[in-house]
């Protein structure tokens, strides 16, 4: 039986091109490659999964390529390439150092600093997790990366940028990182699965996308456990919330159109049908929120690119805002915050929120009466 390998080192970047959603880091990056202006020590910094070490061997594997191409990528051919595929380069020396944290760890890269390269014009360093180091190891790092060798290259990478001493911080090149958005990641996983051969539904790749939280691995890892799970049937959005126990788009709008004709009964018996199939109350309120935010969204056609959805549970945000005045919405928001605030102090939390609901039900009523009430008293005052 052929070996599975996991989505997020199967179709892991190998050229700056196939990096996703960092294209300021890259374009960079390349064009130090290209005007010859590289630093001595770069320091990649933010959130998990976003590429900092995948852009790192990149880095490292086309400044040392033998053929590199006009667009500063690395040809995958030559034989320095092909040894840092393989995993056999002696130019490249990788440490993690959430492992490898000591004095001696440091002291035995700097010892191999000593040394130039066989082959190719750079020897490149990637320490992973740096901020793990301790401050002894810090302390006797601070000289070599000071004053490299010519030929040597730094390069550290942290998801804690805080945590490393200033020094440190003085003599490295900081790139920092962004979470990738979700269109990016839900269109990376699309090409995955015309690929793999796999049929997918966009709304359960926006779902992925969204649950990742801006980490590409984190969603290659999702969108590996929906695979397995629809056993070759393919990704739907059904079987993704499922999996994911993610609540669906419906019983938001159902919620809202409860709370715009103030039944309050339908917005018990959905909360209640909620509860039964296993869903926490504090992520329903969460959930209900945004749900108010996106149609808040949708007042303006300005900030409706904003909803991170598909375009068919766009429409359908669309179609609810029209009924929604901002006013009632904002106050919906209100509330919602403020429930969500106190949620975890409540001693009985699903009247916790029910009372919430109850609020949020008679608002239907108050904002049409508080704005014939104003309008009356701007007539008085013109008059």
């Amino acid at each position: 039986m052929e070996n599975f390998v996991v989505s997020a080192r199967k179709y892991r970047p190998d050229t700056f091109e196939s990096v996703v959603g960092q294209s300021h880091i890259t374009t960079t990056l390349q064009n130090a490659i290209r005007s010859n202006h590289l630093a001595q020590a770069f320091l990649f910094c933010g959130p998990r999964g976003v590429g900092k070490t995948t852009c790192a061997r990149i880095l490292a594997k086309t400044i040392n390529c033998l053929n590199i191409s006009p667009e500063m990528e690395a040809c995958n051919q030559c034989s320095s390439c092909k040894s840092f595929n393989n995993g056999t380069s002696m130019n490249i020396t990788e440490l993690d150092a959430a492992s490898n944290n000591s004095v001696d760890d440091i002291r035995n890269i700097i010892e191999q600093v000593r040394y130039p390269p066989q082959s190719g014009e750079r020897r490149v360093f990637i320490i992973d997790e740096v901020h793990m180091l301790s401050t002894q190891a810090f302390n006797a790092f601070l000289k070599t990366l000071e004053e490299p060798p010519k030929y040597a290259i730094f390069i550290l990478a942290t998801t804690e940028k805080h945590k490393i001493i200033p020094t440190i911080l003085s003599r490295c090149q900081i790139f920092d990182f962004k979470r990738i958005q979700i269109k990016d990641i839900s269109g990376h996983l699309e090409k995955i699965a015309i690929k793999e051969n796999i049929k997918t539904e966009a709304e359960a790749l926006l779902l992925i996308a969204q649950k990742a939280d801006g980490a590409l691995r984190d969603a290659l890892s999702i969108f590996d456990l929906i695979v397995t799970f629809a056993a070759d049937k393919g990704i739907t959005y059904k079987q993704t919330i499922e999996n994911l126990h993610v609540l669906d788009y419906e019983y938001y709008f159902k919620t809202t159109d409860a709370l715009l004709t103030s039944n309050l009964t339908d917005a018990f018996l959905i909360f209640a049908e909620i509860l039964n199939y296993g869903f926490d109350g504090h992520n329903f309120l969460i959930g209900l929120c945004q749900h108010f935010r996106n149609l808040l969204m949708c007042k303006d056609e300005k900030t409706v690119k904003l909803l991170q959805v598909s375009e068919n549970v766009q429409i359908r945000y669309l179609q609810q805002a029209k009924i929604c005045s901002s006013s009632f919405l904002m106050s919906l928001l209100s509330i919602g915050s403020e429930a969500d605030l106190h949620y975890k102090n409540s001693k009985d939390q699903k009247l916790h929120i029910e009372i919430t609901l109850m609020k949020m039900s008679q608002l239907a009523f108050a904002i049409p009466q508080l704005s014939q009430l104003v309008d009356d008293l701007k007539k008085k005052v013109v008059a």
